[in-house]
């Protein structure tokens, strides 16, 4: 629930990182499950938005531009920093500037999450050291390369491992989503979001 400071209510933002070669379900899909909850559970506290470096619209590996709703200077204060994977996170994970914010918003943000080839970002700068977590089957390899110490979980949708949560590829930030709206807002919260997106995914396709 969001907190009460002097009569007045203070909302918890999540943000959803965008940039050029990003995956785009790796955003979308969670912006769904985010905006789902926020919008028809407003009583809960949540507000979600999306982000760019410089505010801009981005080009997503597949080819659809979606548009950001700040910069990361105007974005809130956030309670949840997710960031998608893609091509784009090969140039990320080498972006020293990049890696230098993404270790200040981990001295500020309750929950650091990541869909995808997110995770390689993570571990490239040191946030993943001597922790649990996943990333997309074709990436497992690379994530202990560049981080041996973490403990992955291949086969698995998400790895919860406390104040980071990693998910695996591309769909399963959908889940990992929902697990997140659970831990927020409760397990009775996230079944209702499950219900109200229609997401019951059938076993074996």
């Amino acid at each position: 629930m969001s907190e009460t400071h002097g009569g007045t209510t203070e909302t918890r933002h999540i943000g959803i990182l965008l940039f050029d070669g990003m995956e785009e379900l790796d955003a979308v899909g969670p912006w769904e499950v985010f905006a789902w909850w926020t919008r028809h559970f407003p009583e809960d506290g949540y507000a979600v938005t999306t982000f760019s470096h410089d505010g801009a619209a981005v080009n997503c590996e597949k080819g659809l531009v979606v548009e950001a709703h700040h910069s990361m200077t105007t974005v809130p204060e956030l309670e949840v920093l997710l960031h998608p994977g893609g091509d784009g996170t090969q140039r990320l994970s080498g972006d020293a500037g990049h890696l230098r914010w993404l270790r200040e918003q981990r001295e500020r943000v309750s929950l650091l999450t990541s869909v995808c080839t997110g995770s390689l970002v993570l571990a490239a700068g040191g946030l993943l050291r001597g922790r649990a977590a996943t990333s997309n089957r074709s990436a497992l390899e690379r994530l202990s390369d560049l981080e041996p110490t973490v403990a992955v979980h291949g086969g698995v949708p998400y790895v919860d491992d406390g104040d980071v949560v990693t998910s695996a590829g591309i769909a399963a930030g959908i889940e990992m989503a929902l697990h997140l709206v659970g831990r927020l807002a409760g397990v009775e919260r996230a079944r209702q979001v499950r219900e109200g997106i229609e997401y019951a995914p059938t076993p074996g396709g």
